[in-house]
């Protein structure tokens, strides 16, 4: 078209003919208008064409004859097993319409979709041509059949057939032309959306990748092509309204000339008549114009006036989410407060039952000792029964067989030998005594033997890991990554041995603390306990080599101590993230605070644990002052102090470390404290052995000491028997004894009570031991259980934890999303405003046009707007 205008702006005499042409296009382009609108139109409410009939594949993939399918007017489902061909179905449709091989996910050829054993394949797709809105009714008829025909070479090639079957057209800008007319988009993943598109739009983190697939789905990214294309058009429109507006100049002063020529022949009156017309004829035309200027611009009004329903639907919905996740965030709070305040609860009464097994215990051992001492005490008596029983039956048969004096003799022995009897029989208690007393203190040595040998084994492996640890401080002095653990260096080879070897697309990074470098040292531990496993983890950009990484540290790292690999698209860029980061004119957030060494560990502490929503604020009284006494900066989840102390809005969770690990500049210094650490422990050690040493001793004293007393007690023992049998040898030589029989079975009836007494005491003890060791059995079974609960409610704590973390996350999230739905909707109102403001000033130019005084003018400043 601009070739045309500038050949007929070249010679004068085409003037007319240049004008019927610039009309007869502009009507054109006003029929494609409103064949457009009345297409629209008939596809919104009638929609009988562009719809799938039938489609019937041959040798295609791995079938041999599939179909035919016939398919009806509205929504249709494909369902059966694995291999039935479903996916065959979507492959064929996108490749039949003309789409790339790559477009489907399944193959990066054409010939990847000949059946094994085939040399071709066949494709017959049977589209609805119905309707006011129909492509070439006349030619094609109610039905448009596509056939595709595919080699094994990878070349393929179309056939367009009519309803009859008659062939119409074999090129592929027929078909494109007829997807066009239908609008029909195989590529545009909104009409098709293949299985591996889904996986990847759904497992993708990069926004990236989002905003292209945005792009495509809306025809933003046509529209943006088509725009390029409308510019270019313009400048060309423009170039040659340059060249009409001289050809106008020259055909006013041709027009002068000819005025004047008219005049001086007689015909000045029927061509100023014929001039008038013409003005006015040009500014209806110029009104015409303008009219098919507003047109579009009213067109547009109502649909972004329709589109505000959307909007507003999406802003519902977003604020229905904010709700439910703010509403998720506090059930998994209120979870997390109660299952704290149930493991706080559990400790008191953990260590209640723990001091109450133990008194228990030492209850059943006095119990048992107890117990022996009357077994003891009634065996004994039993014995000196059975001696008073043989001597009274032995006085009986010797009654008057000895003179008086040598019975008074015999009586003055006997009575100085029981008070002997009596005088052994006092210290013999007082030894048993001693000797429960040195039992007791033997027993209590034990315990305290026994708790200080498992502070001395926890002593003994906290004293190994800091031994561990200063050598690995010690060698990285030489190498920094030994401090992540000593074989990190030769995997970090193996890695780039990898790498170089073509076993990953992009090389691994990691550890990510060894990228990290906190610009305060005093905020190091704070960090560290921010990023706790993080810092040994590494970063891959894809998942196939994820698994290569994996693959790699089943050489170096045992099972169980392998570090977290996270997978995120590597980018050069760090993200913007000012608009969702924290900002406090006095603390810094985590990213702030950290010299970073590369973009990928920046972008992945973002993503995985949102370090620019995280302050770092050294004092604790000062950090629960900023997060919980007043609200929380704007976008701040967390807190951590330079103890290492967490801070939420309504929790504070101290830390468990101490000094830092892996981050710490000053290695000198961390080996200094490290080696006082260990001074410290082996003096620990030291004392601890000391006084085990001590206690053995005391025991072995005490021990000795038991020996000596149970020795004595056994002398006691044996001179008690034998002065009983001294005196029952005595008592036998006697006659007529009958006052001191009688007394004998006075002793022997007490020594019975006695008996009697102690089997009820022993019965009773008895009862009384069993009883005690019941309870000290439900006292134990009561503090296991009280252990298994702290520890479930311990393994419980955890998970709610990252759960309550990944709730804040979704709470963020959907209000980031809430904001740019208002945003766009701001946008979108500002910009229905500026349209209407547009119209209304072309409505305006409208109205005032058709003044005749007016005409010159306005024709005028119309074709400088042109121009």
């Amino acid at each position: 078209m601009g070739k045309r205008k500038e050949e007929s702006i070249s010679k004068p005499g085409s003037h007319k003919r240049q004008r019927q042409e610039y009309a007869d296009e502009h009507s054109d382009e006003s029929n494609e208008e409103e064949n457009s609108q009345s297409s629209a139109d008939s596809n919104s409410t009638v929609g009988e064409v562009g719809i799938i009939e039938s489609i019937q594949l041959k040798n295609f993939m791995c079938h041999s004859m599939l179909g035919p399918f016939q398919f009806g007017s509205n929504l249709n489902f494909v369902v059966g097993s694995n291999g039935s061909g479903k996916s065959s179905v979507l492959t064929a449709l996108i490749v039949g319409l003309g789409g790339k091989a790559t477009a489907t996910n399944r193959g990066s050829s054409l010939k990847m979709f000949v059946r094994d054993g085939e040399t071709s394949a066949d494709i017959s797709i049977t589209l609805r041509n119905r309707g006011r809105d129909a492509f070439k009714p006349e030619v094609y008829g109610g039905s448009i059949i596509v056939n595709q025909h595919i080699t094994l070479d990878g070349s393929r090639s179309y056939r367009l057939k009519s309803k009859s079957g008659t062939l119409i057209s074999s090129k592929k800008e027929e078909l494109i032309g007829i997807l066009d007319h239908f609008n029909i988009q195989v590529d545009n993943p909104v009409s098709v959306l293949t299985q591996e598109m889904s996986k990847h739009f759904l497992q993708s983190k990069n926004e990236g990748d989002k905003y292209k697939f945005f792009m495509k789905a809306t025809q933003l990214e046509q529209m943006k092509e088509d725009y390029s294309s409308i510019m270019k058009t313009k400048e060309n429109t423009c170039i040659q309204i340059e060249q009409g507006v001289e050809r106008l100049q020259e055909l006013k002063r041709l027009y002068c000339k000819k005025k004047e020529h008219y005049k001086s022949i007689g015909f000045v009156n029927d061509m100023r008549n014929r001039l008038e017309e013409l003005k006015h004829k040009m500014a209806w035309a110029v009104v015409g114009e303008m009219e098919k200027e507003i047109q579009p611009i009213k067109e547009g009004i109502r649909t972004e006036e329709g589109n505000t329903d959307k909007f507003i639907q999406k802003l519902e919905e977003c604020q229905v989410k904010v709700s439910e996740a703010e509403e998720k965030y506090k059930t998994i709070q209120e979870k997390l407060i109660t299952v704290s305040e149930e493991a706080q609860a559990l400790h008191p009464q953990h260590i209640s039952l723990k001091a109450d097994v133990q008194a228990r215990r030492k209850a059943v051992n006095e119990a048992e000792v107890l117990y022996n001492r009357f077994k003891t005490e009634l065996k004994h008596l039993g014995k000196d029964n059975e001696q008073l029983r043989k001597r009274i039956e032995e006085l009986k048969s010797s009654a008057n067989q000895v003179s008086e004096p040598e019975k008074l003799e015999r009586q003055r022995k006997i009575a100085h030998l029981r008070e002997q009897l009596k005088a052994v029989h006092d210290e013999e208690t007082m030894i048993g005594q001693q000797v429960d007393q040195f039992q007791q203190a033997i027993y209590k040595y034990k315990e305290e033997h026994a708790r200080l040998r498992r502070e001395d084994c926890d002593v003994k492996e906290a004293l190994g890991a800091k031994q561990k640890q200063l050598r690995e401080l010690k060698d990285s002095k030489t190498n920094t990554l030994k401090r992540f653990g000593p074989h990190i260096p030769a995997f970090l080879e193996a890695v780039e041995t990898a790498y170089r070897q073509g076993r990953f697309k992009h090389k691994p990074v990691g550890p990510l603390g060894a990228f990290i470098h906190p610009k305060d040292a005093e905020l190091t531990l704070a960090v560290e306990c921010c990023l706790k496993s993080l810092v040994q983890a590494f970063c891959c950009d894809n998942h196939s080599d994820e698994r290569a990484l994996q693959l790699l540290m089943s050489k170096y790292y045992p099972r169980g101590f392998r570090p977290q690999i996270i997978v995120n698209k590597f980018q050069n860029e760090v993200y913007d993230v000012r608009h969702r980061g924290v900002h406090h004119p006095e603390f810094p957030s985590v990213l702030t605070a950290l010299e970073i060494d590369h973009a990928v560990v920046a972008n992945c502490l973002i993503d995985v644990r949102r370090i620019e929503a995280i302050l770092l604020i050294k004092s604790s009284c000062k950090a629960r002052e900023v997060m919980q006494f007043n609200r929380p900066p704007k976008n701040c989840r967390e807190a951590f102090t330079a103890e290492g102390d967490q801070v939420f809005e309504r929790r504070y969770y101290s830390s468990d470390y101490l000094r830092p690990k892996f981050l710490s500049k000053d290695v000198e210094a961390e080996i200094s404290h490290l080696e006082k650490e260990i001074e410290n422990k082996k003096s620990q050690l030291t004392a601890s052995q000391q006084r085990l040493y001590s206690i053995e001793n005391e025991i072995r004293q005490n021990e000795d000491h038991l020996h000596s007393l149970r020795r004595r007690q056994k002398e006691l023992q044996i001179k008690i028997r034998r002065t009983n049998a001294e005196i029952a040898d005595i008592e036998n030589m006697e006659e007529h004894q009958s006052v001191d029989i009688r007394t004998l079975e006075d002793e022997a009836e007490e020594n019975k009570g006695k008996m009697e007494s102690v089997k009820k005491d022993m019965q009773q003890q008895s009862r009384k031991m069993e009883e005690l060791k019941n309870t000290l059995q439900l006292a134990e079974k009561k503090l296991e259980e009280m252990k298994e609960k702290i520890h479930q409610v311990e393994e419980v704590a955890g998970p709610i934890k990252d759960e309550l973390n990944q709730a804040d996350s979704e709470v963020e999230n959907s209000k980031r999303r809430l904001q740019h739905y208002e945003d766009k909707q701001k946008e979108h109102l500002a910009c229905i405003k500026r349209h209407k403001e547009l119209l209304a000033v072309k409505e305006k130019e409208l109205e005032v046009f058709p003044c005749t005084d007016l005409i010159p003018d306005l024709l005028k400043t119309y074709l400088i707007k042109l121009y």
